[in-house]
């Protein structure tokens, strides 16, 4: 019985975060990536976040408003939710990647419940989609 409530607690806190990731195929020959501002996005530091992610692996990314420049191979969309519980949070973000239209990498955050009671949940912008932009990108220009 005394082995159950740590068991269960290990469940409820462990399985709160979800992440899935298709990378970029490590021959894609991507050192430049066009970034679609996302005006509806209220998580303010998430664009500069997805930027030095992309630097990190040797990639530069440029943020556009309307119409990508035409010089764009690759065009990264974003969606990014907050949620609320004594303070805003992160709590989804989903990341795509296209070339020419053709979807090549994408990868999604996702708090179960909301986070529930994980108080990794109010963890910054930085220290959750890190891991998320390092996945995308292993294996290339890392």
């Amino acid at each position: 019985m005394k082995l159950i409530f740590p068991a269960i607690a290990v469940l409820v806190l462990g399985a709160c975060t979800s992440v899935k990731v298709k990378p970029v195929d490590s021959h894609a020959a991507m050192d430049h990536v066009c970034i679609s501002n996302n005006p509806a996005v209220k998580v303010d530091d998430f664009v500069l976040v997805m930027q030095d992610g992309f630097q990190r692996h040797g990639v530069a990314a440029e943020v556009f408003l309307n119409d990508p420049p035409s010089s764009c191979e690759y065009i990264v969309d974003y969606t990014a939710l907050r949620s609320w519980d004594f303070k805003p949070y992160l709590s989804h973000a989903e990341i795509r990647i296209t070339q020419h239209g053709r979807l090549v990498a994408s990868a999604t955050y996702h708090l179960n419940g909301k986070g529930g009671f994980d108080m990794g949940k109010w963890r910054g912008t930085k220290a959750k989609i890190d891991p998320v932009m390092d996945e995308l990108l292993a294996g290339f220009h890392s």
